[in-house]
This record gives C-alpha cells, sequence and structure tokens, in this order.
C-alpha cells in the first residue's frame, strides 16, 4: 500500500469530506479521489461510498483507516529512530540478573529521568541463559549477563557482548572459620564433606565449584540449588552448607566470606545486544551510560 494514499483515507476518516482532505494538503479534490480509488484497487475492496453529494468510508474503509494510525506512527517512528541526530525516544526491554539490575540499572533510571524523560526502560529480572534466550527472541533489547574466569561462555557470533564490570567471589562459610593465606584448593578441601549450595536458575556457579572442588582432588556434594543470595546465607548460618558469595557486598554477622587465591573466582558481567541492534539510539543511550 502507499503510504500517501493511507494518510489521505487517514485523514477522510477525520475531516469527513474529500474537500477537507483536498484543502488540508494543498491538491485538488480529484487527486485525492483518484488516490483514494487507487488505494482500494491495490486493496481488492471499495473504501469509500457516495451519500448525497459526500461520501463516507465502507466498513473496511473504516477498519483500514483505523490500522492506518498504527501503520503511519511506525513509520514515523522509525525515520525518527534511523536519524542519528534524532533525540533519543522509546522503550528500551533489559533482562538481566538481580546484582546488575540493582548495581547498573537502578541508578541509571534515575539519571535518565532528568536527562533523557523520553527513554524509559522496561526491567525483567532473569539469570543469563534465560536473558539471552529473550534476546535471541527478540523479547527483549539488552541482556546484561555474567560468567566466571572458570566458567567462561561461549561467543554467539549473534549477537555483540561488551564486558561490564567484574568482581571477585569467595567462599561463604558460618563465621569463626578462617583461612589465612591459604590457596584456593586448600581451602575448599577442608569443605570436601559439607554439603555445597549452587544457583537452581544458572549453572555457571555449580561448573566453578566443581572445578574448583576437581583441582582439590574431591566431587563436591550439591546439597541445595537456591536462586536468591540472601537465601544462600540463611543456609549457611544454619550450618546446612557453604557456597560461593561476592566479596563486595555486606553479608549477615554471622557468615563469613573466605577469598580464594590461587586460583582466583571472578565474576564477570557483561552487555549482550542482537548483531546491528545497538546503533538504535535509545538503545545507544542505555548502553554508553552503563559503560561509563
Amino acid at each position: 500500500m502507499d503510504l500517501r494514499r493511507l494518510e489521505m483515507l487517514l485523514r477522510l476518516s477525520q475531516a469527513g469530506s474529500i474537500r477537507a482532505v483536498a484543502e488540508d494538503l494543498g491538491v485538488t479534490t480529484s487527486t485525492v479521489s483518484q488516490q483514494i480509488a487507487a488505494l482500494a484497487r491495490e486493496v481488492g475492496t471499495p473504501l469509500i461510498e457516495p451519500v448525497g453529494r459526500r461520501v463516507r468510508l465502507t466498513p473496511a474503509g473504516q477498519r483500514l483507516a483505523e490500522h492506518a494510525v498504527t501503520i503511519l506512527a511506525a513509520v514515523d517512528a522509525a525515520t525518527s529512530d534511523l536519524d542519528p541526530t534524532a533525540e533519543p525516544a522509546g522503550t528500551v526491554r533489559v533482562a538481566g540478573f538481580a546484582t546488575a539490575i540493582r548495581r547498573s540499572l537502578v541508578p541509571l533510571v534515575r539519571d535518565l529521568s532528568t536527562s533523557h524523560p523520553k527513554v524509559r526502560l522496561k526491567i525483567h529480572e532473569h539469570e543469563p541463559l534465560e536473558a539471552l534466550g529473550l534476546l535471541a527472541r527478540d523479547e527483549v533489547d539488552l541482556a546484561l549477563t555474567y560468567d566466571y574466569n572458570l566458567a567462561s561462555t561461549t561467543a554467539d557470533s549473534t549477537l555483540e557482548t561488551a564486558p561490564l564490570w567484574s568482581v571477585d567471589w569467595g567462599l561463604g562459610v558460618p563465621t569463626g572459620e578462617t583461612a589465612a593465606e591459604q590457596g584456593a584448593t586448600t581451602l575448599v578441601h577442608r569443605y570436601q564433606n559439607s554439603g555445597w549450595i549452587v544457583n537452581s536458575r544458572n549453572t555457571a556457579d555449580e561448573e566453578v565449584v566443581r572445578t574448583v572442588a576437581s583441582m582439590a582432588g574431591f566431587a563436591p556434594f550439591i546439597a541445595h540449588r537456591v536462586d536468591s543470595l540472601d537465601l544462600v546465607q540463611d543456609l549457611i548460618r544454619a550450618r546446612l552448607g557453604v557456597g560461593l558469595l561476592p566479596l563486595d557486598q555486606p553479608t549477615h554477622p554471622e557468615v563469613a566470606v573466605l577469598p580464594l587465591r590461587d586460583p582466583e573466582v571472578t565474576l564477570r558481567a557483561y552487555t549482550a545486544v542482537r548483531r546491528g541492534r545497538a546503533q538504535w539510539p535509545p538503545l545507544a543511550l542505555v548502553l554508553q551510560a552503563l559503560r561509563r
């Protein structure tokens, strides 16, 4: 369908007469009539019908005019999005893990509401595999994911990724247990008979646990699978197991996080977008703000 003809039909539905449309567009009434007749041939059904000396839209014409509102608005939005000089505007859909949302997105929302009020974030909390699945299905525009230095993810050629930040993790144990300058394998070996707590929605930290335990010469017993780091601490406090926790986050007084050395365990956060999408102005703005 020709967009100019579609616009004429929409204007006719609003103005109520061909003369009014012609005057509004600065063309003759015959031009408007001819263009709407051509549109009717394109869609294969009459769009207007005579009523005395005037015309009115047929039921098909009215339905097409309703679609025209959405179609023409989408064309305007696409034109604006492709203009590199246009002010960023639109909703950026983000799927990310809880720590990245708190650390990176929440402060960004506050800043954007002041600096770019036409850009909004729609936030979904998901673990990396879930977030990447949403990204692959084009249900979100941006994914905040992570891996570990001991459990790296395989690059996906359909995505563009960039480092966001990193943080060292340690072994969460009940308070009172120490490990003065012990290497990771020595420290982990002390807990070979303990139950281990791993993530219920992602496999990366379990892979790290199994890797470090293997280096210490044993296979860990995975006792609990939970998603919340607060719940991990509750289980540790109850002496139901040990598990990985970030070193840069405060813990309950009854939980200590012992550093892991040789090898260290580092969580690495990333941004991920579908290849070719990063230049969309609202998304480009969010990516730049995150990387700052």
